[in-house]
């Protein structure tokens, strides 16, 4: 990617990024000026609850971006795999009803393989519109990272264009803040020599990667 290339592509993340804080942190200002005013003490407790549920949602979600976009997870090349389960399952969380289920071998990831599995189950749960169940596994196996995301449920809805952002069929030009991480998924397989996959239909949308495991932590 050129200068001009990546410093678009950063735009397109910190967009998202403050897009998906927007809300959370908005309902913590109009929060606190509803306490400001408010004298009952049962409404204050109900403000004060709405202030703890708006402050745990903003740091869950600045916790996901830092390790799916920044290069959170300490100076190694491997990211403890409870750091990434411990975000995915807050975001989990948070809203809609998810049953969320792990099957992860070893204690540890590449960064790398990290932020390809959050992203994809990002992905994931924000096509769970109604709720339903997230399976995530990964293993390492012949000197690859293999990554399974699937999400089922009632209702799947799956943006067409996000696809194609993962098998890099969209220019810079093509991108928003919504296909930004596909994008940069997709980049990041690439520059490992690796790839993405993606499968819809009404009921389910499985989402995989295969990405090399880097040559230091073979063995």
């Amino acid at each position: 990617m050129t200068t001009s290339s990546q410093i678009e592509l950063a735009s397109l993340l910190c967009s998202r990024l403050c897009h998906d804080l927007l809300s959370p942190v908005g309902a913590l200002s109009n929060g606190l000026e509803l306490l400001a005013d408010e004298t009952d003490p049962d409404m204050r407790d109900r403000c004060i609850e709405l202030l703890e549920q708006s402050a745990r949602t903003s740091a869950n979600k600045l916790k996901f971006f830092r390790l799916a976009f920044g290069a959170a997870g300490g100076f190694g090349e491997a990211v403890p795999i409870e750091e990434a389960q411990g975000v995915v399952e807050a975001l989990a969380s948070d809203g809609k009803p998810v049953e969320l289920k792990w099957a992860i071998e070893g204690s540890s990831l590449p960064k790398p393989a990290v932020k390809v599995l959050l992203n994809l189950a990002h992905i994931a749960l924000d096509a769970l519109i109604r709720g339903g169940r997230l399976d995530i596994g990964a293993e390492v196996r012949d000197g690859k990272v293999e990554i399974v995301v699937r999400a089922s449920g009632d209702r799947i809805a799956f943006d067409d264009t996000i696809g194609k952002a993962l098998q890099g069929e969209l220019s810079l030009s093509e991108l928003s803040s919504r296909t930004a991480a596909a994008h940069m998924i997709a980049l990041v397989a690439e520059q490992t020599g690796g790839g993405l996959q993606y499968k819809v239909d009404d009921n389910a949308l499985v989402l995989g990667a295969v990405l090399p495991q880097p040559a230091g932590m073979i063995g």
